[in-house]
């Protein structure tokens, strides 16, 4: 059980000794310190303030990144700018009462057509793949500066994210016109039915914290699908379904679990959010409270495997309960929703994830989950297994996480607001719609800091944190991240307890006049550079350029990491070359933290700089060995752990002689 919690973060009365080698369930803590660190929001000089506004031709204001191209949505997924015309032109309603829950269900009067949002990336050697709410497109981007459209696939179904593995690509549906032949036509209601009912009425927990406000119930239809699609890749322009996975929910994000002991599969995490099914519609799933029924599709997660000699037999084969309180046996064993105390958030109930990332080589998995940021154990993929769970008083819906690349901290976001409110005013709190950064040691989450984006945007732009990934940057903890409308913010959270902004990218809002739903979905690094999809324009592809907090070294030892495909939310553990090129990004940082003197780091330059000189001698790659004694001397008695570990890697690389290619 969870005690409310006001003032201070509290561990759970149940004392439990966890190891990561023994799969024991653990209780919940919160969390709530006045001594944790949030980074300061920007003043009104920060570039980004004041942008001109405009779907095409917004002002732009960018440090550490340069935008390279940007391609609009095709046809059939573009925006319709008459309707946007005529929604700008429409007089703006007068706000409701104070204390009024936002509306239910589709509203009357003008709306304006941003065509298919933008959603979820995956990247495949020189494929993108982008989401949509109306299907997928299919780029190349063998040059990422000449990106181009490869095929679309109009398939609608939710917000439709994508992974990719190998010739199979995985497609989640959650929404109520999925088809199972992806057709756009919907679903007729029957003649003689039964009018819907009237929607159920406010919940104040769900309309504070931005969750989800469901309109009825459509009939039932043997032709709607909801879970996940599998299509064939093999002929990248013409891709064919192969397989539909039916759940009880449906997919609205999913997470491919790559299990190293096992060749012969890979499996599938499903969080479902959607209402459940009825069982006219898809047998065995319930929606009952789960002490009423003990099947019931709440409160839970969805498993399934993928043979991948036969794909087509993809299949459910386990629910697994990790939100069980071990103690009672209650499903319901996290956060029930609410606000934790006075001036907190009020909360999402926890009954099933947002997001799952997963780290197969520490067989960890770390969850997002409405109401708490969990820790799982996948050692055993289809039995994940709770170590740990955590709450936050600041934090109104967990939506994803990150492991930094050494497995000793999480990154988890708060999507306040549900993503299509303003949250990032100056009015706005700055640990409210932010990043929490955790320390994760001996399968225990501990929070230390939070980030947000720090330029103050208008009432106009949507904007929370959302969907980001790591830059390779070895020696630095550094993540790309999109705000939606606030546009893409690089934060290093190297120093955990205080992480900072290195580099942005933001345009005006989408809209002048009124709100509009825009701006950066997801922002992920991949093989030297940075793409976003944009939610109502289209697709941005950036790379990083050099500013103060960034040198070219470094962006040239990041883009030394090159991955067959990227799945973010299946990271994978970044190794560097010992080379000359990864030691003088250390050498940049040594430099930027004075870690070392000036006569120490030159001399380091110039020892590199002759042992890499085409006309080196052997003595020359001597002298690079004999300083690396020092380095190791040194890093024992370095201020931050940070600069140790820059100076062990800097002598590891010298001992080899910096032409270590692996």
């Amino acid at each position: 059980m969870i005690a409310e919690v006001t003032s201070r973060f509290s561990r759970c009365a149940l004392t439990i000794a966890v190891a990561l080698s023994v799969l024991v369930p653990a209780l919940c803590s919160g969390q709530n310190d006045a001594s944790v660190s949030t980074n300061p929001r920007a003043g009104a000089e920060d570039p980004r303030v004041g942008l001109k506004a405009g779907l095409y031709d917004a002002g732009e204001a960018s440090s550490g990144l340069e935008r390279l191209v940007s391609l609009p949505k095709p046809a059939g997924f573009a925006p319709d700018l008459a309707s946007i015309a005529a929604f700008d032109a429409a007089p703006t309603p007068p706000p409701p009462p104070a204390g009024t829950p936002p509306p239910r269900g589709p509203q009357s009067g003008p709306r304006a057509n941003y065509g298919g949002t933008n959603s979820d990336l995956a990247f495949h050697g020189s494929t993108l793949f982008v989401g949509n709410y109306s299907g997928i497109n299919f780029y190349d981007i063998s040059n990422p500066a000449k990106i181009k459209l490869i095929t679309s696939v109009v398939c609608p179904g939710g917000q439709g994210d994508v992974s990719v593995y190998g010739h199979l690509l995985f497609m989640s549906v959650e929404a109520a016109n999925g088809r199972l032949d992806c057709g756009t036509q919907g679903f007729p209601t029957p003649a003689g039915a039964t009018p819907a009912p009237p929607p159920p009425p406010a919940d104040p927990a769900a309309d504070a914290a931005g969750g989800p406000r469901r309109p009825p119930p459509p009939p039932p239809s043997p032709d709607r699908i909801k879970g996940i699609r599998i299509f064939d890749i093999t002929d990248i322009s013409q891709p064919r379904q192969l397989a539909e996975v039916q759940t009880c929910r449906g997919s609205h994000t999913h997470t491919l679990v790559i299990d190293p002991k096992d060749k012969d599969n890979i499996y599938v995490y499903i969080s479902g959010s959607a209402g459940v099914r009825p069982i006219e519609e898809l047998s065995g799933c319930s929606g009952a409270d789960p002490d009423k029924d003990p099947d019931t599709a709440l409160f839970t997660i969805v498993v399934i495997k993928v043979p991948l000699a036969h794909p087509e037999q993809a299949k459910v084969v386990a629910s697994p309960r990790i939100f069980t309180d071990p103690q009672t046996g209650n499903m319901n064993g996290l956060w029930k929703g609410g606000n934790h105390g006075e001036g907190t958030q009020t909360t999402s109930m926890t009954r099933g994830c947002h997001d799952i990332t997963i780290r197969s080589d520490l067989g960890l998995a770390a969850g997002a989950c409405s109401g708490n940021g969990i820790l799982l154990n996948i050692s055993d993929p289809v039995h994940p297994v709770r170590i740990d769970a955590v709450t936050d008083p600041n934090y109104a819906f967990w939506h994803s996480a990150n492991f930094s690349n050494d497995g000793t901290k999480v990154l988890f976001t708060d999507e306040w607001g549900g993503g299509g409110q303003p949250r990032c005013r100056a009015s706005d709190p700055m640990n409210w719609g932010a990043d929490a950064i955790f320390n994760l040691k001996g399968g225990k989450l501990t929070l230390a800091s939070y980030y947000k984006m720090p330029a103050p945007q208008t009432e106009l732009e949507n904007c929370v944190a959302h969907n980001g990934s790591l830059i390779p940057i070895p020696g630095r903890d550094v993540e790309v991240q999109s705000w939606y409308q606030g546009g893409v913010s690089i934060v290093d959270f190297t120093d955990i307890t205080h992480p900072i902004e290195i580099g942005y990218f933001d345009r005006g809002p989408v809209d002048g006049i009124k709100h509009a739903m825009g701006g950066q979905w997801s922002t992920y690094w991949y093989n030297g550079y940075i793409y976003g999809s944009e939610i109502a324009r289209g697709v941005d592809v950036f790379k990083l350029v050099p500013n103060k907090y960034l040198t070219q070294n470094e962006i040239d030892a990041a883009s030394q990491i090159h991955v067959a495909e990227l799945n973010v939310q299946n990271q994978e553990k970044f190794v560097w070359p010992a080379n000359f090129v990864t030691a003088k990004a250390y050498i940049d940082q040594l430099t930027r933290s004075n870690a070392l003197d000036a006569k120490r780091l030159a001399a380091l330059n110039e020892a590199i700089a002759k042992a890499e000189a085409p006309n080196s001698k052997p003595k020359d790659v001597a002298q690079l060995r004999s300083m690396a004694a020092g380095l190791d001397k040194d890093a024992a008695t370095a201020k931050a752990p940070a600069d140790a570990y820059r100076m062990h890697a800097l002598a590891g690389i010298m001992k080899q002689g910096g032409t270590s290619s692996h």
